[in-house]
């Protein structure tokens, strides 16, 4: 794969736009949390960092706070028994509660103001073990270390001239999501987005060996690109009400994809895509069957903690997941003791 060039080189329009999207979707790339020590970085200093200026939304989450709750299903066909012994991979149905959502911390986003779309999973097996996943539209993750997206957080909030291209040249790898940010076509639905877990895990097979993987899901809908400037242009919502009126016609579906990495892979750096021609996997069909807003959904009580997974799936040497989880249990607390700001509006439904 070819190396980016390195940011002197680049021009100064690659890092405003880099800076446009994370200002705009810091809360997208809350990755980082308490598990660090005291006097380095703490996991409340990372969450109010992501805030918009005017204060966090009462009651919601702190990070992809504007979303949409869904009820499905996940298909498995059997393939990822394989790479792991996790009672949702062998062949069977087991129910999701997820969530589509914004990489943004400000609830009236407009939908088209947000380049990075987000996918939150929710997949139950019959043993009631959970595999709780957040996925993102990006291929890539902006940095490659926990106190380098701090750092990208100051800079991008930095008043001082010249303070993200310093950020981009000490960390070069911010190359290859400013890239992506840059070129890849927009689409006008969530059901036409291919949604990416950018950080490694370890499945555990039958025998005990373990396999460092990532999973994607690829959206059985064929995407069609929408210029920038007409995805501006829609109402705020669009995105919201365009899946509704897309699942009263019929389900949507994706086909999800696991890929074990190489030796010699980065499987700690989630900046860094893996080489293609890796082995890759289709292990079922996450099937999206019925919509409903956050307030009365069933996926608004659910920390999408990364960290929660079944018998068979493991963290990897990659920081991230830990610290997300860090992070999303801060934001749970915090919007938990806030619920009377965001009222249940169903008859009956309890605040």
């Amino acid at each position: 794969m070819e190396q980016p060039s390195r940011p002197s080189r680049r021009p100064l329009g690659s890092l405003v736009l880099i800076a446009a999207v994370l200002g705009g979707s810091a809360a997208a790339f809350a990755y980082t949390g308490g598990w660090l020590s005291p006097e380095r970085l703490s996991r409340e200093r990372v969450v109010a960092s992501l805030g918009p200026p005017g204060g966090p939304a009462p009651g919601h989450r702190r990070n992809h706070t504007k979303g949409i709750c869904f009820t499905g299903s996940f298909e498995a066909n059997g393939a990822g028994a394989a790479l792991s012994r996790a009672p949702m991979l062998a062949a069977g149905s087991y129910p999701v509660i997820g969530r589509f959502n914004l990489a943004s911390s400000v609830l009236a986003q407009p939908d088209g103001a947000a380049r990075v779309r987000g996918l939150s999973l929710s997949i139950t097996g019959p043993d009631g073990s959970e595999w709780r996943t957040g996925m993102l539209s990006a291929p890539v993750f902006p940095v490659s270390g926990v106190d380098a997206f701090y750092a990208l957080q100051m800079a991008v909030r930095s008043k001082e001239p010249g303070a993200m291209q310093a950020f981009a040249a000490a960390h070069p790898e911010i190359a290859g999501f400013g890239g992506w940010a840059g070129s890849a076509p927009w689409t006008g639905s969530y059901a036409e987005e291919s949604y990416n877990a950018l950080n490694a895990f370890i499945f555990t097979d039958a025998e005990g060996r373990g396999h460092a993987v990532r999973w994607s899901v690829r959206p059985e809908a064929v995407p069609v690109p929408v210029p920038k400037e007409q995805i501006a242009a829609k109402p705020p919502d669009f995105l919201g009400d365009e899946i509704k009126a897309r699942l009263a016609a019929r389900p949507v579906r994706w086909r999800m994809t696991v890929t074990e990495a190489g030796p010699g892979d980065p499987v700690a750096d989630p900046s860094k895509a893996w080489p293609e021609g890796r082995r890759t996997l289709e292990v079922g069909t996450l099937t999206v069957q019925a919509i409903q807003e956050e307030a009365d959904g069933p996926c608004r009580d659910i920390n999408y903690d990364p960290t929660v997974l079944p018998p068979g799936m493991r963290p990897s040497a990659d920081p991230f997941p830990a610290a997300r989880s860090s992070a999303y249990a801060l934001s749970y607390e915090r919007r938990a003791a806030e619920a009377a700001a965001y009222p249940r509006t169903a008859p009956g439904g309890r605040p």
